[in-house]
């Protein structure tokens, strides 16, 4: 295992690699385990999944790690089963159960609710959740009895789709933006129903383009690196940025990109003065991401990786 873990390394692993985050796993645990099993310290995930929850995380590998701000952005797809007639103090079922009511409402009065959140909302984040307050993530707060408020945060549901109803249980599906609570938003389904919810069960099927489909447990990940053929679970970066266009400096512009300095149009064959291109040195090397600054009417560097 460590001979063929060497050759790869010897082939430099940048770029993603799409986990299966199991149950029982932080994020962070996640990132923990590949450093042992990869031998690597540089590696970061890209948007934190509950250790109850399962499903795509894409962690970032070397170089890679310059993409996780851009990739945290991306939307995000899940599935989750809501239990109606229940709220706790976490908003899925891990929690303590604060209140239980009998659910009377009716499937078409469940589907007008759901559908009502699609669209820009303003989502009050939950008190077990990561964020800091004053240098203090709100969960260890609410493990110490405290509840504080929380701002309102804008999020985008794109789509809310209902896949399976048992009443108390509803499956949907959720396509948003970056940031959402989807235990949030099954305990305001429930509060608008008048009977409360609670999220049972979380799935990531889908982070920016990375699907569920391609992702790999920590277990394959194991196999791949044992059979010598994790470089080919990678994502390379440039396959991560392919929605952008691909520029070229000419020769005279190699030693400016080299550099990471602004290239004028001039020294860039193929012009496309859009916000964010892939540009590659004259040689066909990719080095990084510039975009087209109006105001110096050159092609400023955004973010470098190979220089």
């Amino acid at each position: 295992m460590r001979n063929s873990l060497q050759r790869s390394k010897d082939k430099i692993m940048d770029g993603i690699l799409v986990i299966r985050k199991e149950k029982g796993y932080t994020s962070h645990d996640v990132v923990a385990k590949l450093r042992g099993i990869l031998h690597m310290k540089k590696i970061g995930h890209t948007g934190t999944l509950d250790p109850a929850a399962e499903g795509v995380l894409p962690v970032a590998l070397g170089r890679g790690t310059r993409l996780v701000e851009l990739l945290t952005e991306k939307e995000k797809t899940y599935e989750a089963v809501l239990r109606l007639g229940v709220s706790t103090d976490t908003q899925d079922m891990t929690g303590a159960v604060l209140s239980e009511k009998p659910v009377t409402v009716t499937e078409e009065e469940v589907r007008e609710a759901v559908e009502s959140f699609v669209g820009e909302q303003m989502q009050i984040p939950p008190m077990y959740s990561a964020l800091k307050v004053n240098g203090k993530k709100l969960y260890e707060l609410a493990r110490e009895g405290k509840t504080i408020e929380r701002k309102p945060r804008p999020v985008v549901f794109y789509e809310i789709r209902i896949l399976d109803t048992s009443l108390p249980l509803v499956r949907i599906s959720v396509t948003c933006s970056k940031g959402t609570y989807i235990r949030t938003l099954c305990n305001d389904i429930g509060e608008k129903l008048g009977c409360g919810g609670a999220m049972e069960e979380l799935l990531r099927t889908k982070s920016g383009n990375f699907t569920l489909e391609e992702s790999l447990t920590l277990s394959q990940v194991e196999e791949a690196v044992a059979e010598g053929t994790i470089l080919e679970k990678i994502v390379p970066i440039e396959a991560v940025l392919s929605m952008y266009p691909a520029l070229t400096c000419t020769v005279e512009g190699d030693r400016l990109l080299c550099n990471g300095n602004p290239l004028p149009e001039e020294m860039v064959q193929g012009g496309s003065r859009q916000k964010n291109v892939r540009m590659y040195k004259s040689s066909g090397d990719f080095t990084g991401i510039y975009g087209w600054d109006e105001r110096k009417e050159k092609y400023v560097p955004v973010r470098m990786f190979f220089v």
